[in-house]
């Protein structure tokens, strides 16, 4: 288990900014921590990094507890935080010698290390370029190359594409998923594409709690409500959209159905159907029963957006 969260507690007068949270991140796994602002992400993160004290509770990264053996745990991390502690007025290659002596890396393993992580953040054109030069994407990226300068097996990132393109937000991605084959990754953020496009599972937490863990199948699944066809055919002489919409309805398992779009060559039907009922089969054989030319046959999905809103505006 790479990091292992039990019942933390962090409280600030009567308001507790985490409460009572426990979760699990294994080897390997790339986890997201969504929830929107003000949720208690970013705090949770500082607990684990050993950077802010917990009320109660207690956390462990690959072992170590947080409270007892703090400067393992910080050997065994590389962090991240939203606002990325760059000096500006230093070149790449020095600002990473320099992370590296801080992480107290081997004074003779600092130029192989500041050779990979160059490498591997694609840092290569820009290397002697002060960091105050380089677009907001470049230093995201030397702050993840710092972030593993002394080779953690743990990497925690908060918010790590706040602030960038959509261009350079692919990048980052690309490089998260690269980091992520070899090292554990805790990846917080408020963009639902981002835990889609780049994590194993995803952690929600809203108002201080952990509200949902799982894959984004499983929570989809979890949050399916009824199925949703959006069914056109081609328009026929004589065949009104009242008359399809009763036919439709004669089916057993379906519960509703709604003509959407009315155009001069198709109809559009919303056809609903019980939860965990799929009736594309169904809609199939119906157009041919019919003699309907079936022009689109869509199946609406849950997605992890929806998910979020209805776990997050209930709980805010």
């Amino acid at each position: 288990m790479s990091i292992n969260v039990q019942n933390l507690t962090k409280q600030y007068g009567t308001k507790k900014a985490v409460d009572d949270i426990s979760f699990d991140v294994h080897s390997g796994e790339i986890v997201g921590f969504l929830g929107p602002n003000g949720a208690g992400k970013t705090t949770t993160m500082r607990i684990i990094t050993g950077f802010l004290a917990s009320t109660n509770g207690t956390a462990k990264v690959e072992g170590f507890d947080i409270h007892e053996q703090q400067m393992d745990v910080r050997k065994s991390i590389g962090y991240l935080p939203e606002h990325n502690p760059l000096y500006l007025d230093m070149n790449v290659l020095d600002y990473l010698e320099f992370a590296a002596q801080l992480q107290h890396v081997e004074k003779g393993k600092i130029p192989h290390r500041i050779r990979e992580m160059v490498g591997m953040c694609g840092l290569s054109s820009v290397k002697h370029l002060d960091i105050g030069q380089l677009s907001k994407g470049y230093r995201q990226r030397v702050g993840l190359a710092q972030a593993m300068i002394h080779d953690p097996k743990v990497m925690i990132l908060d918010e790590p594409t706040s602030g960038l393109d959509p261009n350079q937000i692919v990048e980052i991605r690309n490089l998260i998923r690269q980091v992520g084959k070899s090292k554990t990754v805790l990846l917080s953020t408020h963009i639902l594409p981002e835990v889609e496009a780049t994590c194993d599972r995803a952690l929600i937490i809203s108002n201080g709690k952990i509200v949902a863990n799982g894959t984004t199948k499983e929570l989809q699944s979890q949050f399916q409500g009824s199925e949703h066809l959006y069914l056109e055919v081609e328009r026929e002489d004589g065949v009104t959209p009242e008359i399809i919409r009763m036919q439709l309805k004669t089916i057993p398992t379906v519960e509703n159905v709604e003509c959407t779009h009315e155009l001069d060559s198709s109809l559009m039907f919303k056809v609903t159907a019980a939860k965990d009922v799929d009736l594309r089969k169904q809609m199939f054989q119906f157009c041919v029963q019919k003699n309907l030319s079936l022009l689109e046959l869509r199946r609406e999905q849950t997605s992890l957006e929806d998910v979020f809103h209805e776990l997050t505006m209930e709980k805010n």
